[in-house]
């Protein structure tokens, strides 16, 4: 029988229903070691359901209610798979703290006081009994929030030491104008259905007439709005289409500028492409962009490794048993008219929403002394 009540977790309620669980887990039970350090089993236990919570809201209504045990990999079950990242996230977030000190990191007394609060009200706001079976003293709400703004910070500051210079040659990016020629058609009853192998020659005949034509076109997309079809926009590279099929791609990546393509055909149906720049500033200016947030994840995850490899981490699997996502169901409601009202922020963060609400406040008064203005002159 479902024992269900509600939990407020800083910006959410989390619904909780008790099962007959296994064997009843001790919060100061240690679950792992990270370099000496303990990590509690009541700290684990209350990430384990937040993380619970956040997959059991935006997954379960498609999953269905055995989520946990369905299998997510060869031999593993959703359940193994997510408490293995959850472990791993809690021993990074431990050798994050251990390395505050290399990039010269500390927890400033406003981020205390706002990590204080956030758990004060938690701790207000909830029950004892529904705050023991997630793990919720409010000492384990300002540890797990202290952690995680140190993960923010430490974790920027290392991103911060990857390369950020990429040259026009390496992002650069190309444009081109395309026309697709989809294998699906609609039925009689408006339904979207494959084209039969008959009907898909014919389409290829049309496509390839329509790349012939297209050669002695100036505007491509007139021309293509005078057959019929409509000609849409892409820019890509010689490795990677983000919104294109990668043959089309590759095929119009040997062109040079104005050239056009053959009908390319892949599993989807037929293309025809021109190439209408070889070098796209906006696009490239992106993929700079794109290429800096791939380098910085991977200098991060780079430097997270090499600490996992020098650590001594050891995890009580009995400990870490116990804590269950079978056993305790936990889901979350979030009010979306304030998502993130108690979301805990660093000092940097608070500084660039400070930044943008006086840059607004800025604004309005800009747009209000030129009404004033216009008004005068009336």
């Amino acid at each position: 029988m479902k024992n269900r009540v509600m939990v407020l977790v800083l910006a959410g309620v989390m619904a909780v229903s008790s099962f007959t669980g296994c064997g009843k887990m001790e919060e100061n039970e240690v679950v792992a070691t990270v370099e000496g350090d303990e990590i509690s089993a009541g700290l684990a236990n209350f990430y384990a359901r937040m993380t619970q919570a956040q997959y059991e809201t935006w997954y379960a209504g498609y999953m269905g209610d055995n989520m946990w045990a369905s299998e997510a990999e060869e031999g593993k079950s959703y359940e193994e798979s997510v408490k293995s990242q959850i472990m791993e996230d809690l021993q990074n977030m431990y050798l994050l703290e251990d390395h505050m000190k290399d990039y010269e990191i500390e927890i400033s007394e406003q981020e205390e006081k706002a990590i204080k609060k956030a758990a004060e009200e938690f701790d207000g706001a909830n029950g004892l009994e529904e705050k023991e079976k997630i793990s919720g003293s409010i000492d384990t709400v300002e540890r797990l929030l202290t952690l995680m703004t140190i993960r923010q910070k430490v974790g920027e500051a290392i991103r911060e030491t990857a390369d950020m210079e990429v040259s026009d040659e390496e992002a650069a990016q190309k444009a081109m104008k395309y026309v697709a020629f989809s294998y699906m058609k609609t039925d009689e009853e408006g339904n979207s259905v494959p084209m039969t192998d008959d009907e898909k020659a014919d389409l290829k005949k049309d496509a390839e007439k329509f790349a012939k034509g297209a050669e002695d076109e100036d505007d491509f997309a007139a021309y293509a709005t005078e057959k019929g079809y409509e000609a849409k926009d892409a820019t890509f590279d010689a490795e990677e289409a983000m919104s294109i099929p990668a043959e089309l791609a590759a095929a119009a990546d040997k062109l040079e500028e104005g050239g056009v393509t053959e009908a390319v055909e892949n599993d989807n149906g037929l293309y025809v492409a021109k190439v209408t720049s070889l070098f796209d500033k906006d696009a490239t200016e992106a993929e700079k962009q794109n290429i800096i947030s791939q380098r910085k994840q991977e200098k991060y995850e780079e430097v997270i490794e090499s600490w996992r490899k020098d650590a001594k981490i050891t995890v009580e699997d009995k400990v870490w048993k116990k804590i269950d996502f079978n056993e305790l169901s936990v889901t979350m409601y979030v009010d979306d008219s304030d998502p993130y009202a108690d979301e805990v922020k660093t000092d940097d963060q608070a500084e660039e929403d400070e930044d943008t609400e006086d840059e607004g406040d800025k604004k309005d008064t800009e747009e209000d002394e030129t009404e004033d203005a216009g008004e005068a002159e009336s």
